[in-house]
């Protein structure tokens, strides 16, 4: 498992993962996702578009982990190849 992502166990049951994650080639600089059970609990994002990351944020939080990333995946920006929602994908994957 990638050195970037902690797990906890809590209760002895959930399953609580976070992740920090750089994105790469988008105007966002750092992503902190927290997940349990397989659901996204919080997603902080540095940099970006404040209102827009605000809005995917809160569309997000309360999702299935896998869910997130299959709308997510492959969302492009203008001619980069990639966006903040995709960045976003791929910080996740890393929680599957």
């Amino acid at each position: 498992m990638p050195e970037n992502i902690k797990n906890f166990i809590l209760k002895g049951e959930n399953i609580k993962m976070e992740v920090t994650y750089q994105p790469k080639g988008v105007c966002s600089r750092l992503m902190h996702i927290v997940a349990e059970d397989g659901v996204i609990k919080s997603v902080e994002v540095v940099g970006g578009c404040n209102g827009n990351l605000k809005g995917i944020t809160a569309l997000v939080e309360g999702m299935r982990v896998e869910d997130a990333i299959s709308r997510l995946d492959g969302i492009q920006c203008g001619g980069k190849g990639t966006s903040c929602p995709d960045q976003l994908a791929q910080a996740l994957k890393q929680l599957t």
